[in-house]
């Protein structure tokens, strides 16, 4: 049932658009065709003007990737095609790469012998950027979600270090380093028969939701394999940092790169995106392009197999979303591929100038961008022609849509509002992509009555909240003649609707986890479960 309080602010806000596009929207919600809504898209080449791009982005974007609209879609079978059809794809992969892992100097054709040197090259620049393996993985470390089994809400740090830690076989080379750490010690003498990790084959696949149409396929990895994989990862990024690739300032460099390239008078750059891309990432391309120290510790760590409805499944990829390297393993391989192809063009590779890679969402030049994608189609890899954009005044990476350097990008809003911190987010969400595209002004022409209606909501003392944007979604972001605060010691303080979130006490558990989990880090006041918040109340932040 399409919720009223939604409709109040969606009918208002689709005739204020007054784009044809609004007009389809309104009528499919009006006769309940959720899920044709789920699957609306638009075509950036089709406009010729931003202001009309973004006004049919806004109508698109609002609900389709809500997740709680009634489609009739059986998300949880989409997200297993997805996964069956990229095991399909690796397969292949696999195949094909084969011959140049079992016979690197055997016969071959001319075609081939140029495949066998650039995997050469692409190697040895992987080498050049990741150097020697590191002398300890200091920077190991417990993820936030769940494990093999650690999973519902005994995820926290101290929930792990209690439980009987779970590897792979061949995890087992990494035993040694663990029994160094306090999380052993701890276990050894006050769990002592859960000492002894617990050997199982691989991770176990389970789906999250995504969006109206699909859910979101990951692997739940074994504890001591997550543990280190977060190491082997921090190291990549860092390793990654010193080549150019800053994965913690990535995305705002691909939204900045992506704008500039879309003005009609530059273009220079392309914006290139995968589809299922770390799904595809298979274990031979993995093993021809990575050195053999550096491929011996990261497949020592992935798991070989997943449990798929109660069956074990022999995995063709290498590793998957829920692997703790798996985000920065794909940005290396994009990126050396991507560079070795521009060398090939007789084009230096400047990581921030003329390439980029955050993930899966890659940026090259335009005039390299084809042979790019011909690239990654041989190493196994579906560019999404929808999403990729080498021509034209429109480009997107990183969660910016651009089209002759406006943002057009619309608002998703990804489950129906229901509490007072949904509708904030909801109005600030909406207000945001009305400002970046046209300002303050065109916000209050076209997006004010919908706003207002979102605000309707609220009950009064917290829809007076407001202030800055700075300052996130515990307040209602407003125009500065709006916001209101109280000055204490020269220091303006807004009042906000914040969580409150209360920690565990440390003393639920024994006291050499406790110690542990000092050395560790965990707050002294306790862990945070993770996403559990206790309620919401008002409370003051400062800020100037």
């Amino acid at each position: 049932m399409f919720p009223r309080s939604l409709w109040d602010v969606v009918l208002p806000l689709l005739e204020d658009l007054d784009t044809p596009r609004s007009l389809t929207v309104k009528l499919l919600i009006e006769h309940g065709e959720l899920d044709q809504l789920a699957r609306l898209a638009l075509v950036p080449a089709h406009y010729c003007s931003p202001d009309k791009l973004f006004r049919d982005s806004v109508a698109t974007s609002l609900l389709r990737k809500c997740r709680d609209l009634e489609t009739g879609i059986d998300t949880e079978q989409e997200a297993m095609k997805v996964f069956s059809a990229a095991e399909k794809q690796c397969f292949v992969t696999n195949a094909r790469l084969a011959p140049y892992i079992a016979f690197p100097n055997g016969p071959m054709s001319a075609g081939e012998w140029r495949i066998a040197d650039f995997l050469r090259s692409v190697k040895q620049s992987v080498g050049g950027i990741l150097g020697r393996l590191p002398d300890d993985l200091t920077s190991a470390r417990h993820g936030p979600g769940a494990t093999f089994h650690d999973v519902g809400a005994k995820t926290t740090a101290p929930d792990k270090m209690s439980s009987r830690p779970t590897r792979t076989p061949e995890a087992g080379a990494f035993e040694p380093l663990w029994v160094g750490t306090a999380w052993f010690r701890a276990l050894a003498k006050e769990f002592p028969d859960r000492s002894a990790p617990l050997e199982v084959r691989g991770n176990r696949f389970t789906t999250v939701p995504k969006d109206a149409t699909t859910d979101r396929g990951i692997a739940i990895e074994p504890s001591l394999n997550v543990y280190f994989q977060l190491g082997v990862g921090a190291c990549l990024r860092s390793r990654l940092r010193k080549a150019g690739i800053d994965l913690d300032d990535g995305q705002s460099l691909h939204r900045r790169l992506a704008c500039e390239s879309s003005r009609s008078t530059q273009g220079h750059l392309a914006t290139i995106d995968l589809s299922s891309a770390s799904d595809t990432v298979c274990k031979n391309l993995v093993k021809l392009m990575l050195p053999d120290d550096w491929f011996g510790v990261l497949n020592s760590l992935r798991s070989p197999t997943t449990i798929v409805e109660g069956k074990t499944h022999l995995l063709q990829k290498f590793s998957s979303m829920g692997n703790g390297f798996t985000f920065e393993l794909e940005t290396l391989l994009f990126f050396v591929i991507s560079s070795q192809v521009l060398r090939s063009r007789g084009v230096c590779p400047i990581p921030g100038v003329n390439i980029h890679v955050y993930g899966d969402d890659i940026i090259v030049p335009s005039e390299c961008a084809a042979d790019v994608m011909s690239a990654l189609r041989y190493f196994g890899f579906t560019p999404n022609m929808k999403k990729t954009f080498s021509s034209g005044v429109f480009r997107e990476s990183c969660g910016g849509d651009f089209f002759d350097g406006v943002a057009v990008r619309g608002h998703f809003q990804k489950f129906y509002p229901s509490e007072p911190h949904h509708w904030i987010s909801f109005a600030n969400g909406l207000r945001r992509v009305f400002i970046d595209h046209g300002g303050v002004h065109f916000f209050e022409s076209v997006g004010r009555r919908a706003w207002l209606r979102i605000l309707a909501n609220l009950p009064s003392k917290i829809r007076n909240l407001r202030g800055p944007s700075a300052l996130g979604d515990i307040l209602v972001h407003d125009v500065s003649e709006k916001w209101r605060f109280i000055v204490r010691n020269s220091i303006r303080k807004f009042q906000v609707w914040t969580p409150v979130l209360k920690p565990l006490p440390l003393n639920r558990w024994r006291p050499l986890v406790q110690l542990a989990c000092a050395l560790y880090g965990v707050p002294s006041v306790g862990p945070f479960q993770r996403g559990r918040v206790a309620g919401y109340r008002f409370g003051y932040v400062p800020w100037s």
